[in-house]
């Protein structure tokens, strides 16, 4: 006789063999009960690995669901319905079922929802609600605690902070920790990223406009800087502003004031600023493309977050505290991750970095059935690969020959990837590890602008 046992609440026969199916490869028994009440009475009598419910059986009625769901012995609750509606469907995790299938069944599917859980030492418990709430950095790697000892050290002080690091690795979570240990913390933090606003739009968000500044300006608007008095203004991707907004930048932090566009009153500021980048300043600064006198003025301190896959340590860490975290915010029942489904983790690459690892643990609580993650339940493809140049031509490079100069090798391939992107300069910027505004210069250059 079967060990764990399965309640099937309903009467219909493709049902019943399904589930009767499904419990012969789970290793579970099966009892049934034709009615909601004999369901009831058989879950008062003894205790069910899981119950099975048929959704007719209840007329989608939420509060009998709930009921059932609490029962001490019901165990795993799964909904069945033959065409449930969009409330149900919706409702249904809210009411505490693990799963809503429906008719047929997908017997491997509900083999797996009745399947015992891995034995509890193969199942790493979450940290309490308490402890995993809000976004913050984790990790005990040796860089990442070199970097909370920067923020620790300098926090306090108004020194403008220059922060590194690829793309997700938590830069603006550094620009808020600054923040939150200084004396700034009562007032404004302020985050811009200057790669996402359109280049002639970025200066009126700074500075602020005038009413009648340019068309379309048809009231006063303060920028960012002022918004930021008293408290901190977070520069994100420094390195996408062009030299004109960099020079008016430097003179704001030199000058501790500015002027909103078609204004001529000096505005006083009282804000610490703190920049972030993913790009590699000292070479833009080399090509002509970022001021050098800009980025000593932002450098007064320098902290480098490093990429997740040089901390893998850390994975372990950030998947318990995000998956807890996730848990409490969208009300699952989550006892924790199966150790497989953390060595997966821990064996993936991160592109993306932390911000990648946080949205998969989200995606995997919103989804999963049960109460411990599997590594099913990640939905980990292989890691992204680079963007192509070229779909088709990246093979070669028409027109090339060893007797070129770099510069027309270069010429050659800006042109490729300029015409594969249909001229768009922020996607060959991308492609080709540049800032757009030196594509943008040397496709001039060198006369290779697509037509």
């Amino acid at each position: 006789m079967a060990d764990r046992t399965v309640l099937l609440i309903g009467d219909d026969a493709e049902v019943r063999d399904a589930v009767r199916a499904a419990c012969q490869r789970a290793g579970a028994g099966l009892s049934a009960a034709a009615t909601l009440g004999d369901g009831l009475r058989a879950l008062s009598a003894s205790r069910h690995d899981a119950t099975v419910l048929l959704a007719s059986a209840v007329d989608e009625d939420g509060a009998v669901i709930r009921r059932i769901a609490a029962a001490p012995h019901a165990g795993t609750l799964v909904l069945v319905a033959r065409a449930p509606s969009l409330r149900l469907a919706i409702e249904a995790p809210r009411l505490g079922a693990a799963e809503l299938l429906t008719v047929p069944l997908d017997v491997d599917r509900l083999a797996a929802l009745l399947s015992p859980a891995p034995p509890g030492g193969d199942v790493v418990a979450l940290p309490p609600p308490a402890a995993a709430s809000g976004d913050e950095l984790v990790g005990s790697s040796p860089a990442l605690v070199e970097a909370f000892q920067t923020v620790g050290r300098v926090a306090g002080s108004d020194a403008t902070v220059l922060v590194t690091g690829e793309s997700g690795t938590g830069k603006e979570l550094v620009a808020r920790a600054l923040h939150a240990a200084s004396r700034r913390a009562g007032g404004a933090f302020v985050a811009v990223n200057c790669a996402a606003i359109p280049e002639d739009l970025l200066e009126s968000e700074l500075f602020g406009h005038e009413r009648g500044a340019f068309t379309g300006a048809v009231a006063r608007k303060v920028g960012r800087f002022e918004r930021a008095n008293g408290g901190t203004l977070f520069l994100d991707e420094i390195g996408d502003m062009s030299l004109v907004l960099q020079a008016k930048i430097l003179r704001a932090l030199q000058e501790r004031e500015i002027e909103r566009l078609g204004g001529e009153e000096r505005i006083r500021l009282d804000v610490r600023v703190v920049a972030a980048t993913h790009r590699d300043l000292p070479s833009l600064i080399a090509s002509g493309d970022f001021r050098e006198d800009l980025f000593y003025r932002l450098a007064v301190v320098r902290l480098h977050l490093p990429a997740l896959r040089e901390r893998p340590g850390d994975v372990r860490a950030l998947a318990l505290h995000y998956a807890a975290r996730f848990a409490g915010e969208h009300g699952r029942e989550l006892r924790g991750i199966a150790g497989a489904a953390l060595r997966s983790l821990e064996a993936h690459a991160w592109p993306g970095n932390v911000r990648e690892l946080r949205n998969v643990l989200e995606r995997a609580v919103l989804l999963a059935p049960g109460d411990v993650l599997q590594v099913e339940h990640l939905q980990l493809g292989p890691a992204a690969a680079p963007a192509k140049a070229a779909e088709g031509g990246a093979e070669s490079l028409p027109g090339y020959s060893l007797g070129m100069t770099m510069a027309q090798a270069e010429a050659l391939h800006i042109g490729q990837v300029l015409r594969q992107v249909d001229g768009h300069f922020g996607r060959a910027a991308e492609i080709l590890d540049m800032h757009r505004n030196t594509v943008s210069r040397k496709a001039i250059e060198y006369g290779v602008i697509p037509g």
